[in-house]
Order: C-alpha cells, then structure tokens, then sequence
C-alpha cells in the first residue's frame, strides 16, 4: 500500500513540476560585455560589442565628459548616481550611452551591460536582486523609458532603485534615456478625476528624483549638425565635393538637425559611393 502511495505522489510531484513555471537558467557572463535581457526566459543574452567609437560622437563633448567620469567610478567600486539622459529625439542619447560603456569597460573586465525594454520596469527590482552579490558591476540601460502605464510601473522603478529594507546592490548602476525629463506619460486618462490624475502625475515626477545625475540633450544648431557630418565622413573615407550643401539639404527634408539624421545622410552617401558601413 505504502509502495502505491508513494508512487501516485511520484507521479504528482512530475506533474505539478511540469506545470510550473521553468527554473531561471543559471547566471554566466562570460561570453560577452553586452547581454539583452529576455523577459519570456529570464535569461541575460551575449550581444556583440557596439562598434560606435566615442570619438565619432561630436557636439556632445559636456555630455561625454559627465558619463564617462561617472562610469569609472562605477567600475572601480566608487559612488556613483543613477543617469538620466533625456533631450530631443535622434540627439544620441543611447548611442552615447552605449559607446561611454565601451570605452570604460576596454579598461574594466568585470563591468557588464545589460539592456532591459521599459516595459520591463515592472521587473527590474526582481532582476536588481538576481545581480546583488556578483563580482561583476552591471549598467543597465532603459532605452526610451517612460511611463505610458501610469502610477504603477514609478512606483516599480522607485522600488527598484531604492532596494527597499536590503538598499539597492551597490554593484548596478542604472542609465536610462528619456524625450522627457519628468518620464511622464504622453497623456493621462481623461475618465479619471482631478485628484487621481494629480496624484499619478506627482509619482510619475518623483521617479526622476532618483536619478542622481541628470544629462541633457539640447537641439542640434546648423554648425554642429555639419560638423557631426564632416565627422563621419571623414572616419569612412566618404569623399563628396558638395557635401555640406547635401547634407543640409538631407536636413531639410527631414525638418531636422540632429545625430541621427547626420548618421543617416552619411549611411545614404556611403551606399551611393558604393560602399558599405561596419555598423
């Protein structure tokens, strides 16, 4: 009897594993300096190293300065705030972001970036934990983080940053981009009452307090936009005698100046050269 018993419960323990939901893979980060992290897995995914160098970057020397200084302190176990880098579309907030961690981790084999989705900031004090307590020193980066879903997800980052009764893991740092400084959402439920929508608005602001250092991106002026031009093409050996006046032209059309577009135009001159780019 005993003997049936036992194997019925055998079969059931099988079965209730089979439903649950699968173990977190073990955490390894050796293969890369990059990792994605996967929120269907939970796993952290070896990315290829970004190839912008810091240089290429221009009209961002401030910028620059302030997150790579921060950066190295960060690496070498120093104290270091949480970044906000928030400004006008295309300025090369996560270009930057990612290209200051390159050139700080070419000196800093246990520093590690792990880029996460702004949907995931649900998520990110869970994954804060998962960190505490590695050799490794880990920026995570939020691309474009906001709070389209309201009160809810601040309050997840605020808890996330602030560690509750633990503190947060002195060994991750995180670095997030915004179009706006306050990360509020692009507009409000208009069915909810006066109070309600203060309310969440006043939660959503106080997330940006947590980011210690704030960087701005202000819009690009002619002068720089064609100096970030001339930069790419003269990294890529682009040759064109009227490259100015096309590139403000390429401007135009866009009804912008900014990183990205000057990026853009090279990539568009570089394929009409009959040349290819390495990223």
């Amino acid at each position: 009897m005993d003997k049936a018993l036992d194997a019925s419960l055998s079969r059931i323990a099988v079965a209730l594993e089979r439903l649950g939901p699968p173990s977190a893979p073990p955490l390894s980060f050796d293969a890369a300096r990059m990792f994605r992290h996967d929120p269907g897995t939970d796993a952290f995914l070896a990315a290829p190293d970004y190839g912008l160098p810091l240089d290429l970057l221009v009209g961002v020397d401030r910028q620059k300065a302030l997150l790579v200084e921060t950066l190295r302190r960060f690496a070498a176990g120093l104290a270091a705030n949480h970044v906000l880098l928030w400004g006008v579309r295309g300025a090369g907030k996560s270009s930057l972001a990612k290209a200051a961690f390159m050139d700080v981790a070419s000196s800093a084999e246990t520093l590690k970036l792990v880029e996460v989705d702004r949907d995931e900031v649900v998520r990110l004090a869970d994954m804060f934990e998962r960190l505490r307590g590695r050799q490794e020193r880990f920026v995570v980066l939020c691309d474009d983080l906001s709070f389209e879903e309201g009160a809810a997800a601040a309050k997840a980052l605020k808890s996330a940053l602030e560690g509750g009764v633990a503190g947060p893991p002195e060994n991750t740092l995180l670095v997030a981009t915004s179009n706006r400084r306050h990360l509020m959402a692009r507009d409000h439920d208009e069915a909810r009452d006066a109070i309600a929508v203060a309310e969440g608005a006043e939660e959503e602001v106080s997330v940006s307090d947590r980011f210690g250092l704030w960087i701005s991106f202000p819009p690009m002026d002619q002068p720089t936009y064609l100096m970030a031009v001339r930069a790419y093409a003269g990294w890529f050996e682009l040759a064109a005698p009227d490259l100015e006046r096309r590139a403000l032209q390429w401007s135009q059309l866009r009804g912008a100046r900014s990183g990205r577009v000057a990026w853009q135009f090279t990539r568009d001159l570089a394929g009409e050269l009959g040349k290819s780019l390495p990223f």
